[in-house]
């Protein structure tokens, strides 16, 4: 597993490495230097980042808060003091674990594992929401389709249905790329 460390203090830091020493195949790399965040932690590629903020500023967090929306992995973020609003705001940039007042070496491998597991499953809801949002866009284009033949061949909407089903299966296609195709000669024909 690979794992980086953003810290610009460099005993905080030695903190955090401490209890990543105990875990076997841990590859550990500590960033120092805000400037270029985001492009330094997309050349070591890591498996997640844990942050330590200690005291920051508003800006700081919101620089932070970037870094986290544009990185796709999970992030453990250690902060002395919060309130609500910091709390929900990293929450909101994609933050799997928002520690307060906890940096301890022997807190660091369950921190790990947590915000590993919330990432994850945070992953698979929106994976799974991005899938029921294509069905019912398919399901519109195809409702979209049958309206079309419905109108246009004084049809059924089960004749309509079953015209659209006929046509995929001879051309070995999905009713959803039928229909697309279908919208999209009828949207050219009537000039739309």
């Amino acid at each position: 597993m690979r794992v980086v460390i953003v810290d610009e203090t460099a005993s905080r830091a030695a903190i955090i490495r401490e209890g990543l020493a105990a875990i076997a195949g841990c590859e550990v790399f500590v960033i120092g230097n805000r400037h270029g965040l985001i492009a330094q932690i997309g050349e070591i590629a890591p498996d997640i980042v844990l942050i330590d903020l200690g005291n920051p500023s508003r800006d700081v967090l919101e620089e932070y808060f970037a870094v986290s929306r544009a990185l796709a992995r999970p992030i453990a973020m250690f902060v002395d003091e919060s309130d609500a609003e910091t709390i929900a705001a990293s929450v909101e940039a994609g933050v799997s674990a928002y520690v307060v007042d906890g940096l301890a070496a022997n807190r660091i491998r369950p921190l790990l594992d947590l915000a590993i597991g919330r990432f994850n499953a945070f992953a698979r809801l929106q994976k799974d929401l991005d899938a029921a949002k294509g069905q019912l866009a398919e399901r519109a284009m195809v409702d979209r389709a049958k309206r079309i033949l419905m109108d246009d061949r004084g049809l059924s909407e089960p004749q309509a249905y079953a015209e659209l089903r006929k046509t995929a299966m001879n051309r070995n296609r999905r009713i959803a790329e039928i229909a697309e195709a279908l919208v999209t000669a009828h949207q050219l024909m009537k000039g739309n």
